[in-house]
């Protein structure tokens, strides 16, 4: 006879692990079903997490979560081929509790600490599982089946956190194979570097992080970004990219890596460093337009499953992904009272996340995707243009500003135009602001 839970949870990452946090701290019977050898084995992001769903779960977490640092400096850097513009703010206030809720992790710790609070919770958690398939009752998503010995589960609800390339989602019928252009392959590399060493190169006092992004050319005039993230004795160095702009140029993603790595301005932060592990990742970052359906009978979607990626340049993600699996454990609670799992009654799901940052966000960005794809000069020839600008206007010499000024305002007019620019600054404000 096949085992029976309250709910099955598909994925051990911060949707599932919040989910099932929630529902066993309400006595509900949990099961998740882990693919990786341990929670977090699998997983990769840049190394931001943001913590205001955790911190209600478990609150003043970073006491005992494997933190690696608070945040408290951003900087945002446009790149040309050699040279750097930059907005850097540092606020000290965020480190004060609870620390502007933006936390450097790595994965492989957090997701492991996570999942053992779920378990203290009462969930089960069952690694190395691979869910193939559904239980169905008259299209009515009833358990799993799950490639190990007594493989079939049954549940109340299942509930599908699996990330950005959720094969069970399409299994489902709630969503086709994603397009190249809505999906985003992430490259990191962890490099080592002291702590002190850390702290000083990045103008840092103890526990205090710092996030740097890198636009325009950081992967050699094609659309995609940059990151470094400082952790307590490494820093989290990566590269994102759509796959349809990998296809279609045939670039490699090492190859991209390894160019912004050697950026004159990204290269003098990384040396002496020594790299300890490298990762790729699938990121879901069509935005709202591109969200598959998230609920069926006896099914709710969350997280990377669900497309829930702000695609602004606030690129949060975590707590998205956390927000959602409370949701879903609370609709599932509330749909075991009723003894109801239809559609219907877990269309309450959709409307938390409506009535949330979640869906309000998502669709306040919603055409940042497609204003990037359609706009390819922000990577190349717009930081070209701008840094070329800046080095006119700081280059001492023996001509009047009047002379300089003069130069300047030719040089951007004759390769800018000056209603494309405008046209795409107005864009932009719905991506930034």
């Amino acid at each position: 006879m096949a085992d029976r839970f309250d709910c099955i949870i598909v994925g051990a990452g911060p949707a599932g692990c919040a989910a099932a946090y929630k529902l066993a701290s309400d006595g509900m019977s949990v099961i998740v079903f882990e693919r990786g050898e341990y929670p977090g084995s699998k997983n990769m992001s840049g190394g931001i997490l943001y913590s205001t769903i955790l911190n209600k779960l478990i609150p003043e977490f970073w006491k005992e979560a494997p933190v690696e640092r608070h945040v408290t400096r951003r900087r945002y850097s446009m790149l040309s081929k050699d040279s750097e513009a930059a907005l850097d703010v540092n606020i000290n206030a965020f480190s004060e509790p609870p620390y502007n809720n933006s936390f450097t992790v790595l994965r492989a710790k957090f997701d492991r600490w996570f999942a053992k609070k779920a378990e203290d919770a009462g969930a089960l958690i069952v690694t190395e599982a691979v869910v193939d398939g559904f239980i169905t009752d008259n299209e009515k998503i009833t358990g799993v089946k799950v490639r190990m010995e007594g493989g079939e589960v049954l549940a109340g609800a299942v509930i599908l956190a699996d990330g950005a390339n959720s094969l069970l989602s399409e299994k489902a019928g709630l969503r086709e194979k994603p397009a190249a252009k809505e999906m985003i392959l992430g490259v990191k590399e962890i490099i080592s570097l002291p702590k002190e060493v850390i702290e000083d190169r990045f103008s840092l006092e103890g526990g205090q992080g710092a996030a740097l992004e890198f636009f325009g050319q950081c992967l050699g005039g094609f659309a995609g970004q940059g990151f470094i993230y400082t952790n307590a004795d490494c820093l989290s160095v990566g590269i994102g990219c759509p796959i349809s702009v990998l296809q279609e140029n045939g670039l490699k993603p090492a190859g991209l890596i390894e160019a912004f790595k050697k950026h004159p301005s990204v290269r003098n932060l990384l040396r002496g460093g020594r790299i300890e592990e490298y990762g790729a990742h699938m990121i879901p970052e069509g935005g709202f337009s591109a969200m598959p359906e998230l609920t069926k009978d006896g099914l709710i979607l969350c997280g990377d499953a669900g497309g829930l990626v702000n695609p602004s340049l606030y690129k949060e993600g975590s707590n998205l992904a956390m927000a959602s699996g409370v949701f879903a454990a609370e609709t599932v609670i509330e749909a075991k009272k009723r003894g109801d799992f239809s559609k219907a009654a877990l269309d309450a799901y959709v409307e938390k996340l409506e009535n949330s940052f979640v869906l309000k966000d998502m669709k306040r960005f919603k055409d940042a995707p497609e204003i990037l794809r359609k706009a390819p000069e922000l990577f190349k020839e717009y930081p070209e243009e701008l840094l070329e600008l800046l080095r006119l206007h700081f280059t001492v010499s023996e001509a009047s500003k009047d002379e300089v000024h003069g130069e300047l305002r030719r040089s951007f007019k004759g390769k800018v135009p000056a209603w494309r620019l405008l046209k795409n600054l107005w864009k932009l404000r719905r991506i930034i602001s």
